[in-house]
């Protein structure tokens, strides 16, 4: 089981550095993973996607949370304009960057026999808002560092 911890980690990891590297040209330094027990988010909007296997026995869900900060300047980069609120297009920029690290890390995890399906992605925003996922089991937590501060990405399975 901690084998296939790590190598889940090892996926996010990828499609986190990946993503931010490749949409928004924003290197990221990944911190400890450690497991999560409460639902509120530790930033400002966060991007939440559910995924299944294709028979509907295992489901999990990836969340992605930024601070106002750390939005606005990866979501700023990713689409060439400067932002000073958390608008329109930061939420929509917020869930697409969602769902592509989701992607990737699908395919990553799917190399290693677990293949999942997911859902559309939805976007919460305020501060210590809270993040429902799809079981109450352990909440993986990854934080990440950028120049305009953390992102957060926690994937939980049921």
């Amino acid at each position: 089981m901690k084998d296939k911890v790590k190598q889940v980690i090892k996926k996010v990891v990828d499609a986190v550095t990946n993503v931010l590297g490749t949409m928004a040209m924003v290197e990221v330094k990944v911190g400890k993973p450690y497991l999560k027990k409460e639902n509120s988010a530790h930033g400002d909007i966060s991007g939440i996607i559910g995924f299944s296997s294709s028979n509907g026995k295992n489901k999990g869900s990836m969340s992605v949370t930024f601070t106002k900060q750390s939005a606005l300047g990866v979501i700023g980069k990713m689409l060439g304009e400067e932002f000073t609120e958390l608008n329109k297009d930061v939420i929509d920029a917020v869930g697409e960057l969602t769902n592509m690290i989701s992607g990737q890390a699908r395919r990553g995890m799917d190399e290693i026999g677990m293949t999942f399906e997911a859902g559309i992605p939805s976007v919460v925003t305020g501060k210590n808002h809270s993040i429902s996922h799809v079981s109450n089991a352990a909440i993986l937590a990854i934080p990440f560092e950028s120049q305009f501060g953390p992102i957060i990405v926690e994937i939980c399975f049921a």
